[in-house]
C-alpha cells in the first residue's frame, strides 16, 4: 500500500507563519517600549527592588512646666520591624526572634497584622528592645532575612510627679484605627500619636515632620550601603509645650491626695491658669508604651477604682453645700430675701408628706443668711428657696458654666447636669414634680451632677466678681470665661463676706482649711454631697490672697464623710504649700 506525503493546506501554513511573525513584532514592541520609551520608571522600579526607604521619627516635643522643668522627656528605644516580602519563612523568623528577645509568638503575629501595610513596607513587630536583646538579633541575622531594627525616640515621663492624666499617653496606630487614619492622612500603621490629654490635645504642635533615610539590600533584604548618604531627608522636630503647670504644686497636691479617690485643682482665678490638678487614682503611662500584656491591661481596666477615668474633667457629682451661694445668689439677685431676716432650723423641714434634714440633727435655732452659709444649715435654704422659680435657679447655675462644656484646652470634658424645666417634665412627667424638688436642689443635690472643673470655674467667678479667665493649661495670654457672670458689686461682696466666716467664724464648717500665715487671706465653702453607693463625698471650694496673690483650690475626697472634717484639713496643708512656696520665690526674686 502505497503512503502519500504529509501535505499541510497551504492556507493553514499562511495563517501560522502570521501569528509567528505578528508575536515577534509585538515582542519587539513591548522590548522597544521598556528597554526605550520607558526605560527611567522601569530603571527607578528596579533600584527600588534594591533600595529601601526608611521613615525618620522626628523627636516629639517635650511636655514643660511653667518653670521650664520637663514633664515629659524623649529617650532613645530600639523598634523590630520586617519587610514581610523579603521573609522566607515568616513561621520560623518568628520562633528565633521569639526566643531573641523573649516575646510570644503570638504577640509577633498580633502586631505583624495589626501594623502590617504592605508586601514592601516596614511593619513594626517590637519595641523597647534592650542591648542584649539585639545582639541575640544580630548573632541570628542570617537566618533573619527581611528583618531588622532602627532607633526612635520614645516617651519617658518625669519621676517627680504622676499627673498622668494630665499629660495622657502615645498609643500605636494599628489597622483598626480607620477612624483616626481618616481624621489624620498622613499617619501611617504603627506610627505613634498622642491619644490622651495633653499629648492628644496638642498633637499637631509635639509631632514634628518625619525625615527619611535609604540603604543598599542585597537579596536577602540586609543592608550593604548607604545611598546619597548627606542626602537624607532630615525630620523636623516637634516643639516643645510649655504648661502652666507648677511641679511642686503638683507634688504637694499628688501627695496629699495619694492612696483616696478624687479630685484636686488649683488654679489662679484671673487668668485661669492651672497650677496644679489630680485625679485619683491614677496610672503609669508607661503602661501605655512598648506591648502591654495582658495582665496589666486587665489590672487597669477592671479595677473597681477606675484609674482611667479622668476625674477632673469628665467626673459627675452632687456639689452638696458648695451650691448654697448660687442660691444665695438667686435670692438676692431676684430680692427674695432681707439677708437680716432670721428663720428657725429645728434639725428637719417638713414639705408636704416628707422631711427634709439638716446635717445638725438638734439644729442650728434661729438663723439669718450669713449664719447659714457660715453653719452650712440646710434648713433655711428649704424655707427661702420655695420664693425661686427653677428657672431663676437654673439661670444662675448657667452663668456659672455649669451644665455646659467650658470648652478648656483638653480633648474631653462632660456637661454635667443642671435640670431645667423641659428636662423635670421628661424625667417625671408635667405633674410628677413640683417645688418640692427644688428643696433638695437649693443644697446641691437631687439632679445637679456637676465636674470638679466646673467647681473650678465657678469658685473663681466667685474670687473675681465674675472676671475670671478660662481654665487652661498651655502657658499663654488670658482669655476670660466664656461664662462671665454680672452681678452688683453689692452682691458679690456680700457673698465673699459670707464665705470669709466659713473659714474664720466661731462655728465656721471650714475653720480647719485656715492655715493662719499672717496677710492671708481666705474665703470658703464647704459641701458634703449625699452618694446612694455608699458614704458621702467631701467637697471644699475657696481661695486665698496673701499681698495681691490669689489661688483658688477645689478638693473632691470621694466616699469619705463630710466636707468640713475630710476635705478643709487637706485644704488648710494645700494652702500652707502654696502660699509658703510662693513667699519663698518672691524673697529669692527680690534685690
Amino acid at each position: 500500500m502505497l503512503k502519500t506525503d504529509n501535505q499541510v493546506p497551504k492556507n493553514r501554513y499562511i495563517i501560522f507563519n502570521g501569528m509567528t511573525i505578528l508575536l515577534m513584532l509585538l515582542l519587539l514592541a513591548r522590548f522597544f517600549n521598556i528597554q526605550i520609551m520607558n526605560y527611567d520608571i522601569y530603571r527607578k522600579q528596579a533600584d527600588g527592588n534594591r533600595i529601601r526607604g526608611v521613615s525618620l521619627e522626628a523627636p516629639r516635643g517635650l511636655i514643660l512646666d511653667r518653670n521650664g522643668s520637663i514633664l515629659v522627656d524623649n529617650y532613645p528605644t530600639y523598634v523590630l520591624y520586617c519587610i514581610p516580602g523579603e521573609l522566607e519563612n515568616r513561621r520560623l523568623e518568628f520562633s528565633i526572634i521569639s526566643k531573641d528577645i523573649n516575646l510570644e509568638e503570638s504577640i509577633l503575629e498580633s502586631n505583624y497584622k495589626k501594623y502590617y501595610r504592605s508586601r514592601f513596607l516596614p511593619t513594626k513587630l517590637a519595641k523597647d528592645l534592650s542591648f542584649d536583646q539585639l545582639s541575640r538579633i544580630e548573632e541570628n541575622k542570617l537566618a533573619l532575612p527581611g528583618v531588622f531594627y532602627k532607633q526612635h525616640p520614645e516617651r519617658i515621663y518625669t519621676q517627680e510627679v504622676r499627673a498622668s492624666h494630665i499629660l495622657g499617653y502615645m498609643k500605636d496606630l494599628d489597622n483598626t484605627s480607620s477612624k483616626i487614619k481618616e481624621k489624620h492622612s498622613d499617619y501611617k500603621a504603627g506610627d505613634l500619636i498622642g491619644w490622651m490629654g495633653l499629648e492628644k490635645q496638642f498633637e499637631s504642635i509635639l509631632r514634628g515632620e518625619k525625615g527619611a533615610s535609604f540603604y543598599q539590600v542585597d537579596a536577602f533584604g540586609r543592608e550593604v550601603g548607604v545611598v546619597l548618604e548627606g542626602n537624607e531627608l532630615l525630620p523636623t522636630p516637634g516643639k516643645n509645650l510649655v504648661t502652666t503647670i507648677d511641679i511642686s504644686i503638683q507634688k504637694t497636691l499628688e501627695q496629699e491626695l495619694k492612696d483616696l479617690r478624687g479630685v484636686g485643682i488649683l488654679s489662679i482665678p484671673e487668668t485661669g491658669e492651672i497650677i496644679a490638678c489630680v485625679s485619683v487614682p491614677d496610672y503609669r503611662p508607661e503602661l501605655f508604651r512598648g506591648s502591654m500584656s495582658g495582665k496589666d491591661w486587665n489590672q487597669v481596666i477592671y479595677d473597681t477604682n477606675k484609674p482611667l477615668l479622668n476625674r477632673f474633667a469628665n467626673g459627675l457629682y452632687p456639689p452638696g453645700s458648695t451650691f448654697k451661694m448660687l442660691t444665695t445668689i438667686a435670692l438676692l439677685k431676684n430680692q427674695r430675701v432681707n439677708p437680716a431676716e432670721k428663720l428657725e432650723c429645728t434639725g428637719s423641714y417638713e414639705f408636704g408628706d416628707r422631711f427634709f434634714r439638716c446635717w445638725k440633727e438638734t439644729g442650728h435655732g434661729f438663723v439669718n443668711l450669713e449664719q447659714a452659709i457660715e453653719q452650712s444649715c440646710n434648713v433655711y435654704f428649704y424655707q427661702t428657696v420655695q420664693r425661686l422659680s427653677l428657672k431663676e435657679l437654673w439661670t444662675v447655675w448657667r452663668q456659672f458654666g455649669f451644665g455646659q462644656e467650658l470648652g478648656f484646652d483638653f480633648p474631653t470634658e462632660s456637661k454635667g447636669i443642671i435640670p431645667d424645666r423641659a428636662f423635670m417634665n421628661k424625667r417625671y412627667g408635667r405633674r410628677g414634680w413640683a417645688k418640692g424638688n427644688l428643696l433638695n436642689m437649693a443644697v446641691g443635690q437631687g439632679e445637679i451632677l456637676v465636674t470638679p472643673i466646673q467647681m473650678a470655674t465657678y469658685i473663681n467667678h466667685l474670687a473675681t466678681e465674675g472676671k475670671a479667665g478660662k481654665l487652661h493649661f498651655l502657658k499663654g495670654n488670658k482669655v476670660l470665661s466664656e461664662s462671665s457672670p454680672h452681678y452688683s458689686s453689692h452682691i458679690w461682696n456680700q457673698v465673699n463676706a459670707y464665705m470669709k466666716k466659713v473659714v474664720y467664724g466661731l462655728s465656721g464648717t471650714g475653720k480647719s482649711a485656715n492655715p493662719k500665715i499672717n496677710g492671708l487671706i481666705l474665703a470658703g465653702k464647704t459641701g458634703t454631697a449625699e452618694n446612694p453607693h455608699g458614704l458621702p463625698h467631701a467637697w471644699f471650694i475657696g481661695f486665698g490672697n496673701k499681698h495681691g496673690k490669689q489661688v483658688s483650690l477645689v478638693l473632691l475626697i470621694e466616699n469619705s464623710g463630710h466636707g468640713g472634717e475630710v476635705a478643709a484639713p487637706k485644704a488648710r496643708r494645700i494652702f500652707a504649700a502654696y502660699f509658703n512656696q510662693s513667699s519663698t520665690k518672691i524673697a529669692e526674686m527680690s534685690p
